[in-house]
């Protein structure tokens, strides 16, 4: 029998040649942005729809249209497997869809954009580009020291898709990297791993930390005074994982005290960021409106992980990134 394959009605617009092009033994089942379905232009009552394989792909969040989707997939009479764009799993409608007993996979093909964000913020903060400018401006001839990334400590709080995708980038540099994860083991491109009980100990010997890990009950606020307070002088913080990870007041006492020497912020507990929000104009502060995905490689990496999953699932074969419940808050 037929698999059903739930896409969004744009997006299928998009990589339906290509779908096509796989023959697979599939039904495709068109949704649009109001939470209707069709089946080869027939609409069909959600309440009656079993569905194999539901994709939220990233043209619900861009016609803003995904919380539609998500009480789409929960009104369905069922669904096997959602594959959805989304890294972290923090929404509260993950939960609700998991505790139904639906499969859930998340995404990596974000991870090179975000990766590739993380280090352009870092080499700039790290070298003197603007020192440089400025001399240029005054015609000055003057040497402007950097410190090198091969002399410096990188420490990755959080080592899936993306973690590892800057720890590729910043080994390749030379740099030392220092990772916190759920179990601590290396690898050619991790010099040294420990879980969360370790990070006093890791964080005074880090020059940049990378928050990469999810938002749960156990990382909630977890960037707190004792946080910021065993950092070493002049260290760099890059969240690109959730803004509730961090207690924002703790982060802005540290950087006005010199401790860190700086922050980056892609994200952040309200978003958009509220106009009078401080972080907007605090002078060691970088924020960016949560687009350290928005690569130009993003989207087709996406597609291809749906095309490359559909097809396993169709041929029984297992999937790709596939989320403990456990791990959903």
């Amino acid at each position: 029998m037929p698999a059903s394959v739930a896409i969004y009605e744009k997006t299928l617009a998009l990589i339906g040649e290509r779908l096509d092009a796989l023959a697979l033994d599939i039904i495709v089942h068109a949704f649009n942005k109001d939470g209707w379905l069709s089946v080869n232009g027939a609409s069909l009552s959600p309440n009656e729809a079993v569905i194999d394989y539901f994709w939220l792909s990233p043209g619900i969040s861009a016609d803003g249209c995904q919380d539609a989707a998500f009480e789409l997939v929960l009104a369905c009479k069922s669904v096997g497997v959602l594959q959805t764009f989304n890294a972290g799993l923090d929404n509260p409608y993950y939960k609700k869809i998991s505790d139904r007993g639906i499969r859930i996979c998340n995404s990596s093909a974000q991870a090179v954009s975000i990766s590739e964000y993380v280090l352009a913020h870092a080499l700039s903060l790290i070298h003197p580009i603007e020192q440089q400018k400025a001399q240029q401006a005054r015609k000055l001839w003057q040497r402007t020291p950097f410190r090198e990334m091969s002399r410096m400590n990188w420490l990755i709080i959080g080592f899936g898709p993306i973690g590892r995708e800057v720890a590729k980038r910043v080994k390749s540099f030379g740099a030392t990297t220092t990772i916190i994860r759920r179990s601590p083991e290396t690898s050619d491109i991790v010099d040294k791993s420990g879980t969360m009980s370790d990070l006093a100990t890791f964080l005074p010997e880090a020059d940049v930390v990378v928050l990469a890990c999810s938002l749960n009950d156990d990382t909630r606020g977890f960037a707190d005074e004792g946080f910021f307070s065993a950092l070493k002088d002049d260290a760099i913080l890059i969240n690109i994982a959730r803004g509730a990870l961090i207690v924002d007041d703790a982060m802005i006492r540290s950087l006005d005290d010199g401790r860190l020497a700086a922050a980056v912020l892609d994200v952040f507990r309200q978003e958009p960021l509220p106009e009078d929000d401080p972080l907007w104009s605090h002078p060691k502060i970088r924020v960016t409106p949560h687009t350290s995905f928005a690569g130009n490689g993003s989207n087709s990496r996406w597609e291809q992980l749906f095309l490359d999953n559909v097809a396993r699932f169709a041929s029984g074969d297992p999937l790709e990134n596939v989320v403990n419940p456990k791990d959903i808050a």
